[in-house]
């Protein structure tokens, strides 16, 4: 057989097993659907930050939903140029994360760093939305004082460069490797060197540094306060619907629909959360392991479930603007305003007949109460 061979830096486990072969199988499906979500979810971020920073939707819980979907949208751009050019557009005779193109091997090496980058700034920013809802509502009269727009913003900025920070470790845990045939089987053919990235030795300081603080830091914290902050939310919404109960019984009404609209919201929120904590659970117990297992766990357990992990994080990515829309009459609303004048005039006209009236008495209410959520349903 006419090939070139290549002396690999690091050499694996050649036995077959049920997460290897997985793999395998899995990879052949993973490109192509995860350049369906990121294009989808692409679009629906977009439309998502066109909604929440409308003015009439300016709020301290917006704000932070608003740089999520940026560092959602950056996550999955750069995942969309990478599963063009290292799955759809692989070479036919290398290995997955093999290139002859020390371009693309340049890529996958500022990938390997700047998707973990966007990855924990979005579950950060996660953490502090339930943070800032719970402080809304557990705390009614000092929430809205610790809740306000330009402190939502300095925290997304600490959050922005604390993560970039934190991961310095990570950027010199990878390095674009490059390996030179060492044997031809025949002079009919040219052979080239390939690149691809690697990390460093298991047992070096920074690879070590950088496991504890992703695991920690970025998997256990995040996980462990949005379990807790999960329940208290929950909590929380069961305290607002008796006392929802007590007003209407008492015929409060106004006072009673807004209550119920705090529910919704704090709900809509509640789902984001919950979907998050889904997701990341999973991956965040499989790196804990990493720390207090053998070294052969991250190659035959952690690597061989790393794709499929990474499908379900885009699939989060890419879904926040259905639960928008399906729980939140505000965001519905302002999205029909915005959008649905390219549809034909008399259709949007029905439109506008049968939701302005509620929509601008909704944007008035809102003007005189601005600590309040406008994505309420």
């Amino acid at each position: 057989m006419n090939r070139c061979v290549y002396e690999d830096v690091v050499r694996f486990d050649t036995k077959s097993s049920s997460l290897s072969d997985f793999r395998t199988q899995y990879a052949y499906m993973h490109g192509p659907l995860c350049i369906v979500i990121c294009i989808l979810g692409i679009i629906l971020n977009a439309a998502n930050i066109v909604v929440l920073t409308r003015k009439n939707m300016m709020t301290s819980i917006n704000v932070i939903l608003t740089w999520l979907a940026v560092a959602d949208n950056l996550k999955m751009t750069d995942y969309l140029i990478f599963a063009i050019g290292f799955y759809v557009m692989k070479d036919p005779d290398l290995a997955l994360m093999n290139t002859y193109n020390i371009h693309k091997g340049k890529y996958l090496e500022f990938h390997a760093s700047f998707a973990i980058v966007c990855h924990n700034i979005g579950v950060w920013l996660t953490v502090s939305l339930a943070i800032f809802r719970f402080l809304y509502i557990w705390f009614p009269g000092r929430g809205k004082i610790f809740c306000t727009v330009s402190r939502a913003k300095l925290t997304v900025a600490l959050i922005y460069v604390t993560i970039a920070i934190i991961c310095i470790p990570n950027y010199y845990t990878n390095f674009l490797d490059k390996k030179t045939p060492i044997h031809l089987n025949s002079s009919n053919i040219t052979c080239h060197a390939k690149y691809t990235v690697n990390m460093i030795d298991q047992k070096d300081p920074v690879f070590i540094a950088n496991t504890y603080i992703q695991a920690i830091f970025t998997k256990l914290v995040p996980c462990v306060l949005l379990t807790v902050l999960t329940f208290l939310l929950i909590y929380a919404m069961h305290q607002a619907y008796q006392k929802r109960k007590v007003l209407l019984s008492q015929g409060h009404d106004q006072d009673a629909q807004r209550h119920h609209e705090h529910n919704r919201t704090t709900g809509m929120l509640l789902a984001v959360v919950i979907l998050f904590l889904l997701v990341e659970l999973p991956s965040g117990i499989l790196t804990l392991m990493i720390v207090f297992s053998p070294a052969e766990w991250m190659t035959k357990v952690y690597d061989n479930l790393g794709e499929f992990h990474e499908l379900l994080a885009l699939f989060n990515n890419s879904v926040n603007f259905l639960l928008y829309c399906s729980m939140s009459k505000q965001f519905r609303k302002t999205f029909i305003s915005i959008f649905c004048r390219c549809l034909p005039k008399q259709n949007y006209r029905v439109i506008n007949m049968t939701e302005r009236s509620q929509f601008n008495n909704s944007v008035n209410h809102n003007h005189h109460n601005t600590t309040h959520v406008q994505t309420d349903a």
